[in-house]
């Protein structure tokens, strides 16, 4: 083992279904709130495993997966150097901006006050009644009909025009992000966790929402000035090509949650904030993002997609795949959708070995790696038991599985199953 490596000092944790450990603690709230993805594992997950794996300054840590950045953050707090992968441009840049300590907080409340005054004067001299700031129809195509309402969009619109007057602030891209945060508030939508609209909320106070977020951007800045210049590096790229972003034997540790297979559609949950700043246009660059992710869910099937040969040899998916496809058609089920369900299986698990093959390189020997994933039963009820399919397939391609430890719980009582979330812990001892 490579001396410069983290080694597992703690023991496999008990208890974790319990209600408490699954909560938001109230003290992690600073910088994670800036902006957080309602299918986001909660921070103590992250610095449970940073203490289990002994990781210390001299360590880099990644998360392939990284969303919005909840184990970047954990890390830079405790003067860990990491790097994050993220296909989502929203995601991207919300990581990227969250782990960005620079901004002089002062500085950033005078410039957000200086432009609150400005919008609200072009506010009521255009209040919007008759000529209103609108979206291009290619882009409304794009979001859930009715995802917000045209006199909020209007004033985000007049703000965001205003924050892009001054790209080299210093202070935009923190802007940006509390821009998207009061448009999320202001907006029709619900997430629990699937995006939906839920009422229609005909006008909200944008710049006070606005101002409220950048109020706590600049006290959670002047209370982490400690660890700012700490290294947090955040890719955009797709986590099954890692060799083309970073360096051989590079990492120590990882600390990630993949999507599972399921059908969720990742995308849909940041769709209105893509489509505010500009990260998505129209469906075709929809399309392009949701080619670079792990396919987890029918909506994201592509006719060119070649990720299940990864998996031609691991009979017990292939096995599940057949299993799910005699269940459609047991149920009679003939739609576009759940016809692509077994395609769906053998895709993810197919990306998610292709994903662990090319991260093998970048690993230093001994790296230990925590993967946060959850059994489901999406599939016409056919139970996926996700955690321990990705051991098996890690095993294969020559890690080593120290733990499958269970995070938590849910009963499903229309299925009679319990699902479980897990994390599946590995080592690399090397080539």
């Amino acid at each position: 083992m490579d001396s410069s490596a983290p080694t597992s000092t703690s023991p496999q944790p008990q208890g974790w279904s319990s209600k408490v450990l699954n909560q938001f603690a109230l003290a992690d709230r600073p910088v994670h709130d800036w902006y957080r993805s309602v299918l986001s594992f909660p921070p103590h997950l992250v610095r449970h495993y940073l203490d289990r794996f002994a990781v210390g300054p001299r360590h880099r840590v990644l998360d392939p997966f990284v969303g919005t950045g909840t184990t970047l953050v954990e890390c830079k707090r405790r003067r860990v150097t990491s790097v994050g992968i993220e296909a989502n441009p929203m995601a991207h840049f919300a990581c990227r901006t969250k782990v960005n300590w620079q901004p002089d907080p002062t500085g950033l409340l005078a410039y957000a006050q200086t432009l609150a005054q400005q919008v609200e004067r072009e506010l009521r001299w255009f209040p919007g009644d008759g000529l209103r700031h609108t979206l291009p129809e290619a882009s409304e195509r794009v979001l859930l009909k009715n995802a917000i309402s045209p006199q909020p969009l209007h004033k985000i619109l007049v703000l965001l025009v205003a924050l892009e007057q001054e790209p080299d602030s210093g202070y935009y891209d923190h802007g940006r992000l509390a821009l998207v945060k009061a448009a999320l508030a202001a907006s029709n939508l619900r997430f629990a966790p699937e995006a939906s609209v839920v009422r229609q909320r005909q006008d909200a106070p944008v710049v006070d929402l606005w101002l409220q977020g950048i109020d706590a951007i600049a006290s959670d800045l002047q209370s982490v000035r400690g660890p700012r210049q700490v290294p947090a590096t955040v890719h955009r790229g797709d986590a099954r090509q890692l060799p083309a972003l970073l360096p051989p034997q590079s990492i120590d540790a990882v600390i990630t949650s993949p999507p599972y297979p399921n059908e969720k559609d990742y995308t849909r949950t940041t769709r209105l904030e893509s489509v505010l700043l500009g990260f998505i246009r129209d469906r075709g660059e929809l399309r392009r993002v949701k080619q670079t992710l792990i396919r987890s869910n029918s909506r994201s099937i592509y006719s060119t997609d070649d990720d299940d040969r990864w998996i031609q040899d691991y009979p017990q998916i292939l096995a599940l795949a057949q299993e799910i496809e005699r269940s459609r058609a047991q149920q009679g089920k003939t739609s576009g959708f759940s016809r692509l369900y077994s395609r769906v299986v053998t895709l993810y698990f197919g990306g998610m070995a292709r994903h662990l093959a090319e991260l093998r390189p970048i690993l230093r020997p001994g790296a230990q790696l925590a993967y946060v994933v959850g059994d489901q039963a999406s599939y016409l009820g056919v139970l996926i038991q996700t955690g321990q399919l990705l051991a098996d397939i890690a095993a294969c391609l020559g890690y080593e599985v120290t733990d499958i430890d269970l995070f938590r719980s849910r009963r499903v009582a229309s299925k009679n199953l319990a699902l479980r979330e897990e994390v599946v812990v590995l080592r690399w001892p090397g080539p």
